[in-house]
Formats: structure tokens, C-alpha cells, sequence
């Protein structure tokens, strides 16, 4: 829905398809920015396991709010999946490429919201994918120079940290 790749009734479509055609013992999810599941409630509703994106960064939050802010995003697609099993897919955080508002792209700042988030998500027990592993070079064009930067190694898979 961010991408508006589909329309919403195109994605029940499928999501219903799918669900047909599959055990009803295997969950049905979708993935997407963290605030879809709660502005569009009956896809939200046709998922058995929320699969959320959580990135402050991209919000230009600064690396002092990011953490609490991204507990705040995973908050809400709790709430929005209403007790619903919830994953989160996707946070992270660039080592360099430049700043958007009060977020500043940088290796302390990466490596402050990796300890941060994995120390979380450990404690709580929450289910967190975190991106990147390798930096990728390609990403440059529709994220600006700061879509090369997420990984923990970088494209030459040498350890940043």
C-alpha cells in the first residue's frame, strides 16, 4: 500500500486467494510501513501475522527519539493488529549518506540503534529482522546516496563495526 503497487481490494484479492489455496495451518501475512495496518483496518483484519517496516530514519528522527520511536511504530501495528503475531521486517539504520531532518546518517548513530534495537528485541522477546547485511551499492538512485549504506558489512563484506 506505501508503494500503491495495488489497490487495497486488489491485495484482499490475493490475500484471499491465497488463503484458499494454502493449509489453514500456515499464517498469511503482508508487509508493509508500520502505520498501513492501521489506516487500512481490513487488510489488517485479513492477516493472521502483522509484518511491519519500522524505520525512524526515514522519518528524520533524531538518533536521541529513534529507539523509543520505533517502539512507538511497533506499537501501533500491535495495537492495530490487535493481538495479532507481530514481526518486525524491517529497521535499520545508514552509516553514512547525509542526514533527512534531524536524522544524520552515521556509523556511531548505526551502531548505537543495532545495540539498541537487538538489546529490545532480545529482552522483549519481539521477532526483528533487521536490514542490512551488506551495504548495496545499487540503492542509490530513488534513496539518494544513503540507500547504499544499511548494512552491517559493507559491499565488500568487511565488518563496519
Amino acid at each position: 500500500m506505501y508503494r500503491k503497487d495495488l489497490t487495497e481490494e486488489e491485495l484482499l484479492d490475493f490475500i484471499d486467494r491465497v488463503r484458499k489455496s494454502i493449509p489453514s495451518s500456515i499464517p498469511i501475512g503482508y508487509v508493509d510501513a508500520y502505520y498501513e495496518f492501521s489506516h487500512r483496518p481490513n487488510i489488517t483484519a485479513a492477516c493472521d501475522v502483522i509484518l511491519t517496516n519500522c524505520y525512524p530514519y526515514w522519518e528524520g528522527c533524531p538518533i536521541e527519539y529513534s529507539f523509543n520511536h520505533m517502539i512507538s511504530m511497533f506499537e501501533s501495528a500491535k495495537y492495530a493488529g490487535q493481538n495479532k503475531r507481530i514481526i518486525i521486517t524491517e529497521t535499520g539504520w545508514p552509516s553514512q549518506g547525509g542526514f533527512l531532518k534531524g536524522a544524520v546518517a552515521s556509523k556511531e548513530n548505526a551502531m548505537k540503534y543495532f545495540i539498541d534495537s537487538q538489546n529490545w528485541s532480545k529482552q522483549n522477546d519481539i521477532e526483528m529482522f533487521y536490514f542490512s547485511s551488506f551495504d548495496e551499492s545499487w540503492k542509490v538512485g530513488p534513496e539518494g546516496e544513503v540507500g547504499a549504506y544499511w548494512g552491517i558489512w559493507d559491499k565488500n563484506e568487511k565488518l563496519k563495526f
